[in-house]
């Protein structure tokens, strides 16, 4: 994303309106930021800790975690936060393990 310091509540408010919007209905899971003044670190099954990353695992920014019964649903909600935000978003979906 690409504003201006003017331009940030202009962005942040109705970002957090659809945040509002998804705990109001009940799908709001977390929301959090990734900061990027820490560098992320791989530790290894032996305890090692190196700056090594696997190539695809570069995430910076935000990002909203929600509960949602269909796919169809996950794309909506990513269109109004895209919409909100001015940002383009990347929708995952997390494999549910029911032992934890």
């Amino acid at each position: 994303m690409k504003v201006s310091q003017a331009e940030l509540s202009a962005v942040g408010d109705p970002a957090r309106a659809v945040v509002e919007e998804a705990r109001c209905g009940g799908v709001y899971v977390f929301a959090g930021r990734i900061p990027e003044g820490v560098e992320p670190v791989r530790v290894g099954a032996d305890g090692t800790v190196s700056s090594d990353l696997y190539p695809e695992s570069r995430v910076t920014g935000g990002f909203t975690v929600l509960e949602l019964p269909t796919r169809t649903d996950a794309v909506e909600w990513a269109r109004r936060m895209a919409s909100a935000s001015r940002c383009d978003q990347e929708l995952r979906e997390f494999m549910y393990d029911p032992t934890s």
